[in-house]
Parts: structure tokens; sequence; C-alpha cells
């Protein structure tokens, strides 16, 4: 009678396979390591050379980011970054407050098999250390989650782009989902006008409007076939309805525009010159476009818009901060990602 061939034993060299797990990472745009030359330098180098972000020819963008940009901005940079860097923690605000949403939502999956971690699309903590080490951890499914709640090219996409550059490397490929664009979540909507509601009822004086600023785009984008834009104007229509204020209440904008290309209007730092000749002198501003408070929120909106608005005859202002690592902002992420989970927990 032969003989039933045994199951072959583990060579002693053979890496063991850990128990498996599900992660979560938090994904955002990213933060210079510090604010001097070198660290602005790199961080800017990595941002702008994504052709997400720049879609101009490489051949020309390159002389243009080389030889101009990364000679003059990095300065200029690092000024604006040391207004609302917290040296008491020796960071900027967007990486600690990432840190702690992560930390805040892995308490939340703490009965569970899911491992919960953070990390940047441009500087640290890198997208590929992360992957790498909750697939380290035992993590064979990951659920991917940039938070922007406007799905665009130049944020969603490119951060789920920079995961997949990781999978490209990995001989054994944890199986990925990406969540959505939220922008109209029931969830998120209403976490959004709790907080604003919240803020308003702080502030000694009623504002005449509530501007919601949005990072701006391109319209070249936008022609391409770019959702962003819409989903935006959505999000504001859907607060103002969940708060129940009258739509005119309310004011769209868009900053952060870079370069001589038109982007999306109206712009920001305009409407904030015009509102007081119109005799708008009392205005809050909330950036629903952002989760977490980072430049473009504390520097270009509340110093600086703060005194764009105050010069051009304006008598109180308020910024309305991002949800941050809040209760509601941690009440929408868990509500998505056990949503998105479905079906692997």
């Amino acid at each position: 009678m032969p003989s039933i061939p045994s199951i072959p034993k583990k060579p002693a060299d053979h890496p063991s396979v850990p128990p498996k797990k599900v992660g979560v990472l938090l994904l955002n745009l990213g933060t210079p390591d510090d604010t001097d030359y070198w660290s602005m330098r790199r961080y800017l180098g990595e941002f702008l050379w994504d052709k997400r972000v720049i879609e101009t020819p490489r051949i020309i963008w390159w002389f243009i980011l080389n030889l101009i940009i990364l000679n003059t901005r990095p300065q200029k940079s690092g000024a604006t970054y040391r207004k609302i860097w917290d040296y008491e923690r020796g960071d900027s605000p967007l990486r600690l407050i990432g840190k702690a949403q992560a930390e805040k939502l892995a308490k939340r999956f703490a009965k569970s098999d899911v491992i919960v971690d953070f990390a940047m699309r441009y500087g640290n903590p890198s997208t590929e250390e992360r992957i790498k080490a909750l697939k380290e951890k035992g993590c064979d499914r990951i659920l991917l989650f940039p938070l922007y709640p406007q799905y665009s090219a130049p944020t969603t996409a490119t951060a789920n782009d920079k995961a997949f550059d990781v999978l490209k490397t990995m001989r054994w490929q944890p199986a990925v989902r990406t969540v959505p664009a939220y922008f109209d979540d029931p969830a998120y909507i209403k976490a959004l006008a709790a907080s604003v509601s919240r803020q308003l009822a702080g502030l000694d004086f009623e504002p005449d409007k509530i501007i919601t600023s949005y990072h701006g785009m391109p319209e070249d984008y936008l022609k391409a076939g770019d959702p962003y834009h819409c989903q935006c104007i959505k999000t504001t229509r859907l607060l103002a309805a969940e708060m129940k204020l009258p739509h005119d209440r309310f004011v769209v904008s868009f900053q952060s525009r870079f370069g001589p290309a038109e982007w999306l209007k109206p712009y920001t730092d305009e409407t904030l010159k015009s509102l007081p000749e119109k005799g708008v002198r009392k205005i809050a501003i909330l950036a629903p476009a952002f989760s977490v408070d980072c430049l473009e929120t504390l520097e270009e909106l509340a110093i600086a818009g703060r005194e764009t608005f105050m010069d051009a005859g304006g008598d109180k202002f308020a910024y309305l901060s991002c949800l941050n690592d809040s209760d509601e902002a941690m009440q929408v992420i868990e509500a998505i990602s056990r949503r998105e989970l479905s079906g692997w927990i």
C-alpha cells in the first residue's frame, strides 16, 4: 500500500503569517517636516510635481518649478507655516490632528480586529510606510479613507494613486477598498451642521453672512470633467437646509489660487474685500472641503482673511474651525468606515 505523503514542514527561515486583521488608513494631503528652507523645498517639490495637482506638460513645468518656484517659494511658505506651527508640541496642526483622529477612531474599533493608522500623500508619515506597516501587522484588507468630502483629482484621486503605486511594489498585496466622496452623506452633513451651529452659538454676534470657502482649482479641471465644483455647491445647499437657514444667508467662494490661470470663482479674497461695501459687515467663515485645520484655514482664512475683511470695512469676523478630531468628526468618520467595511468586519 503506497504511503500517504505528509504535509511538508515550514522551513525554519520561512516568515510567519500573522493573524488576519483589517486596516483603515486615513489619508490627508500632507505637511512639511519643519518650516526651514530645505524641509519646505522637499515638501513643495513633491507636492507641485504631482501631475494630478499641476497638469502643465512636464518639460515646461520642470523648468518653472525647479528654476523659479523652488528657489523662491520655500522661504515664503516657511514664513506662513511659522504663523500656525505648534511650537509647544513641535509639529504642524495637520499632522497632530491627523494622529489624534487615528487614535480616537482606533478606540471606537477597539473590540474588533480593525487596526487604524493615518498617512500623508506628501511628506510624513508616508502612504508607503503606513500601508506596509499595516500589512506587517496582519492586515490582508485595507480601507483607504481619503479625508476629502468632495471628490477632486488633485485630492482624492492622487491620494488613491499613491496607495496604488505602493501596491505595485508588493509581492503579497492586501485587498483594498476606497471611500467614495461623502459631500452629501447624511452623517457628514449632520456633523458639519452640528459643528457650525455649536460654534455660531459661542459668538458674541450674529453674522450677516456665512461664507463657505472651498479650496480652488483651475477652471480647466472643471471643464475636463472634475465633479468638485458641483459637489461643493451641493454641500453648502445641504448644510443650509440641515441648519434650517435660508440659502441666501450663505455665500460660496473658492480660495488658494495659484499661478496666472483662471480658477473657480468667486475668489474668497475678492469676496471678503467686496462684502463690507455691500453692507455685510459681520461674517463667519468655514472651509467644508478641509477635514483638518491646516495652513489654508489657519493662516489663509483665520489670519489673512480676517485682515482682508476688516481692512475693507468689516466689523466682526469669525473663523469656524474644521471638524478636526471633534466628537462630530469622529462620529462621521466612524459611520462611513463601518459602512464601507461591511462584509469585512
